[in-house]
């Protein structure tokens, strides 16, 4: 081990120790959930705040979201508060840090897989009675196991969907859940302006897809997307293609579906949030996607699903989609999306709208 990671891990183990408090976890009423990253992240966690709150209708949950993501929970019910992180300032997140902290909450429940030193100040800073951790990889020369700070840990899954690791955390609450469906909850607003969009579409099979994932490297190209929408009409007429879009790409996302000059793909309206987003899914028949955050979204209602995804089986099965119905296409390339079968992805869809109307 280098003297750089010997200090790391000296340095986490000292920040990590403390003195035991004995407490039940069964008699906690106030918990705070951390899940302050990605919006899939987020639409994946939302089944503890359910489970947990279904078991313990008493309970005060908080949640320490991001800026990014605390849209998904904005009207969930199980949900009593919600608190905003800012992950890279720290000295921006103090002030509320410290507000959580006289919230003297009973449990923590934090979800990272891996040792994170912001995750463990965030801790630190807020002193639960107990924290609850799923199981930790090794990291900076320290195991998870040798962290003081956490007095309940998962075990290693090597199988399960993120879904199910995250609801393992409720084991130590004595819950055994009876669902893991995500919940995304809609004002009638998102969801009127949705079914106004599409009642303006007369076609029988709507099906939207989305052109970007997280990073550059995850798209459908214009060539590709040309492929996909000829492909699936010239087998099935009856369809109207929407391209999901947001307001600062309607401009280039017009100008894509322009020069394909096909009638029936159109750009979707401008989707100013995830919620937006979320109620126009709800209306559709079909998504198709290489952005796992939007195989969430449709996951969370139960909506036919064809997605993209890079050459890796791990990150496959730890986000894989949960709807009844679903078709993935693996790239050859292992990061970003290069070099995937544009075919099988319009043989997918084909099946899926074959199923969906005999359904």
């Amino acid at each position: 081990m280098s003297d750089s990671k010997k200090i790391k891990a000296k340095f986490l183990k000292l920040l990590t120790k403390k003195n035991s408090v004995e407490f039940n976890l069964t008699d906690a009423k106030k918990v705070l959930v951390l899940k302050y990253d990605r919006i899939g992240d987020m639409i994946v966690a939302t089944p503890i705040f359910r489970e947990l709150k279904n078991k313990y209708p008493n309970i005060s949950i908080s949640v320490l979201a991001s800026k990014g993501n605390r849209d998904v929970i904005k009207y969930n019910p199980y949900i009593d508060n919600i608190y905003t992180n800012y992950k890279n300032s720290l000295l921006k997140d103090l002030l509320s840090l410290l507000k959580l902290r006289k919230e003297k909450f009973d449990v923590c429940i934090e979800l990272e897989h891996s040792v994170i030193p912001h995750a463990i100040l965030r801790l630190r800073i807020i002193n639960p009675k107990k924290v609850i951790s799923i199981h930790k990889d090794g990291r900076y020369g320290v195991k998870g196991s040798e962290l003081q700070l956490y007095d309940f840990y998962t075990k290693k899954d090597k199988k399960g969907h993120f879904g199910k690791i995250w609801l393992d955390t409720l084991n130590f609450f004595k819950v055994k859940p009876t669902s893991s469906k995500y919940d995304i909850f809609l004002s009638d607003e998102e969801r009127n302006k949705a079914k106004e969009f599409v009642s303006k579409i007369e076609s029988k099979i709507k099906i939207g897809i989305n052109l970007e994932g997280s990073f550059r490297e995850k798209q459908i190209q214009p060539k590709e997307l040309r492929q996909i929408c000829k492909g699936i009409y010239d087998n099935y007429h009856d369809i109207k293609i929407i391209i999901l879009t947001t307001p600062n790409k309607l401009e280039k996302t017009n100008k894509i579906i322009s020069n394909m000059g096909f009638d029936f793909v159109v750009p979707s309206y401008a989707t100013d949030t995830i919620l937006d987003v979320a109620a126009l899914i709800e209306q559709l028949d079909l998504i198709i996607t290489p952005d796992t955050s939007i195989v969430h979204v449709a996951s969370a209602f139960d909506k036919p699903i064809v997605s993209i995804h890079e050459n890796n089986k791990d990150s496959y099965r730890l986000w894989k989609p949960i709807s009844t119905l679903s078709k993935t296409v693996f790239a050859k390339s292992s990061y970003g999306l290069f070099d995937y079968s544009v075919s099988d992805i319009v043989d997918a869809s084909l099946e899926m709208i074959n199923k969906i109307n005999k359904v």
